[in-house]
Formats: structure tokens, sequence, C-alpha cells
């Protein structure tokens, strides 16, 4: 029977962990647990449980920081920053409905797996905003990273560290990160009927305009077609889609300035704010565009004008569907009836452009069989082995959840 270990602020975290290593008890470290289905399942006779410690306990809306519990929920985040016209600039998607978890959990895990959404390609990864840090490691002990601007951060940048370390480094208690005004407009362009190399052509294109494009993603026909926005899904063909945001003149002039520009590729049409922010959603969220429970989905990051051939060459073998995101450079894979979730032809596919896939989605038993994150090279693993060795001797946090056995 599992224990399920809730301590109620840090001090309680620095006993459980103490006790923890003192015992070689390995530790299930969640906050609410909607990202526990990502990476390989953790063999662990005890849980902790950090739910509560939540709570935003700075927030300076005209400094653009704020500092929070680790397991204050996104909800309440994102509900805060709004109130102040504000907004998390990394976009942290809600993989809950994809996850089969439900919500979109806490800042804690959201910085763990170093979420983020369409926007990355211009505002950067979760990693990027995040300030400071107060955690404890597996061996016990309690330390502090970085501040509340980013010249604070001096010697190590420990919140980089942690970031996408999945919980398996140390346990973060109180995390800082910056905010950003939002948009006072958004608008997308869409390009109708592109194939795949021509999209990424046009993305390409957009990207490298001087017009500030902060998404760019292309959806094959029967992914739009899923889509909510009915614009969208009535197309009856792919969709390349390209985001613009900003003051509102500043947008309608970009807008149209693209437009003329990306005319050539095929039909350009325009959404306005809602449809525009009901798209990005989608894309954000992947759920409504790539569904099925008997799907498996892999996240594969690629160089982007290798994204369209990458996609072509897995449909030869495999029964796929998905779309790309960040200009190309990011493809969400939906691969049915493959009895490796599809890992060996992936795999293989990335091989001579370079890149990197991660299984987001399969049953447990498939991703305690196979290496769910992208096999390391010698050199990296024995690096990772290293960093793993000085936070974690023990291997007390969320053991193998990364990499078997460490």
């Amino acid at each position: 029977m599992t224990t399920v270990l809730r301590p109620h602020d840090a001090r309680e975290v620095l006993d459980a962990v103490s006790w923890a290593a003192a015992g070689d008890h390995p530790l299930d470290v969640l906050g609410t647990g909607t990202k526990r289905g990502i990476g390989r399942p953790v063999n662990a006779e005890h849980a902790l449980d950090l739910s509560g410690l939540a709570g935003i306990t700075l927030y300076e809306p005209e400094e653009l920081v704020m500092t929070m519990l680790a397991a204050t929920p996104m909800a309440e985040i994102e509900a805060a920053v709004a109130g102040s016209n504000q907004m998390l600039a990394f976009e942290p998607p809600d993989l809950g409905p994809l996850l089969g978890s439900g919500g979109a959990g806490t800042i804690g895990g959201t910085l763990a797996c170093n979420l983020a959404g369409p926007r990355r390609l211009k505002s950067g990864a979760a990693r990027d905003h995040f300030l400071g840090v107060a955690a404890v490691s597996g061996r016990g002990e309690q330390f502090k990273s970085g501040g509340r601007v980013v010249k604070n951060v001096t010697g190590y940048d420990l919140c980089k560290l942690l970031a996408g370390s999945y919980g398996t480094l140390a346990v973060m208690t109180e995390v800082t990160i910056k905010v950003l005004p939002r948009p006072e407009k958004t608008r997308t362009v869409l390009v109708m009927g592109l194939g795949g190399a021509t999209a990424a052509r046009a993305m390409a294109a957009a990207l490298n305009s001087p017009h500030e494009v902060s998404g760019a993603a292309h959806l094959p026909q029967a992914v739009a077609a899923r889509s909510a926005v009915s614009y969208v899904a009535g197309a009856g063909r792919a969709v390349t889609a390209l985001r613009i945001e900003g003051p509102g003149p500043s947008v309608a002039y970009r807008c149209e300035r693209l437009r003329e520009e990306l005319g050539s590729f095929g039909a350009v049409e325009e959404l306005h704010s809602h449809n525009s922010t009901t798209l990005w959603r989608e894309l954000r969220d992947v759920a409504r565009l790539i569904d099925g429970a008997d799907r498996a989905i892999w996240r594969v990051s690629v160089p982007p004008m290798a994204g369209a051939a990458v996609t072509e060459e897995l449909a030869r073998a495999l029964d796929v569907v998905g779309f790309a995101d960040w200009g190309g450079g990011l493809l969400w894979l939906g691969i049915a009836g493959a009895s490796d979730a599809g890992a060996s032809r992936i795999r293989s596919a990335l091989a001579p452009v370079g890149g990197h896939a991660t299984l987001i989605r399969a049953e447990a038993a498939l991703r305690a069989a196979m290496p769910v994150f992208q096999p390391q090279p010698a050199p990296l693993a024995e690096l990772t082995r290293r960093v793993k060795e000085n936070f974690d001797p023990k291997r007390i946090l969320n053991p193998g959840r990364m990499v078997a056995g460490v």
C-alpha cells in the first residue's frame, strides 16, 4: 500500500525528504498529478503530495513578477494575471484532457516539465521565464536559486536545470516567474490548401518578415476539420496559421502586409480576436485536434524545414495524424496500431535530420518498457548521471521517470 505524505510548508517538505533519504524510501513527487502520465511510471512505495503548498505569495504587476508556492493551480495564476491584463508569455498548455487527468495542474508541474505553447518561438520556453526557486534536493538539503529579476541570477542558474527535470532532482517549494502585458489585439492570417513542405516555406517567410509573428502552425485537412473554429473546420483543406499580436492599429497593418506577402503561396484569409484565441488554444492544448484513446501521442522536435519530410515518411509506414507548430519545428503526432507506439520508426526518421521525440501519452506498460524520452548520446548520458548523483544520490525522487534506473 502506498503511503501518502502531505506536507503543508517548506519545513515539512524538508522533513519528508530527509526521512526518505535516511531510509532509502523512493518518493513519487506530485502536485495534483495531472502530468503523472508523462514519462516512465515511477515505482515508489510513498507519494509526496505537495497540493498543500498552494497560494500566490507575491504579485507585483508593475514589476512583472509573481512568486507562489509550487503547487499553486495554474487556473489561479491565470486568473490573477488576467485581472491585471497580463499573461504568462510562454503560453503553458493544459494537457489534462490529452492525458485524461483533467485540469491544467500546478505551476510546479508546468515548470518541472518545461511546458510551453505556440508562443515559444517568440517568447521562449517556461525555463526562460523562471526567475527564482526554493527547493529541497534528494540529499535532504534546502537551497535557493535566482531572485525576482533576471539580473539577480548569479552563479549556477539552477532554475534552468530544474525546468524539464520532471521532479527527479529536487522538490520545488516556491517559485518566481516573469509575467508580461497581454496583447491588446490578436489576429491570425490563414493560408489555405498548402502541402507540408510548402507550408514550411510559407511559415519561414512569415517568421523572417518584420511583422513579429508570434505563432506559426500547419494543420492538415483532417486535423483542421476538428477545430471548433467553423471557418477552419469548414475549409475542406489544409490550413496554415500565422498569429500577429499587439496594439490594434499595428496588428491591422502587419496583417495586411503579411497577407500581401503570402498571397503567392495560396488563398489567404484572416481570423479576428475571438476565433484567433480559440484556434491557438486548440493548438496549445492539442487534445481537440488529435483525439482518440487508441492513439499514442508523440511530441517531436525537428529542424523546421525537415518536419514535412519526416511526417510524410512516417505516414507511409504508420497510421498517423498530427500537425506542426513552432514554424514546423514541433510535430504533434498521434500513432495507432503500432506495437511500440511507432518509436522505432519515429527515431529512425529523425536520425538523418536530427531532433528528438518524447512519448507524451501511452499505456503505463508501454512507457515502462521503452525509452519515453530521446535516448542520449553516451557523453550526455554520463553528464545526466553525474547531475542526478549530485542532487539525488540515493535516487529517491521520481526514480526511473526519465531514464530506467536513474
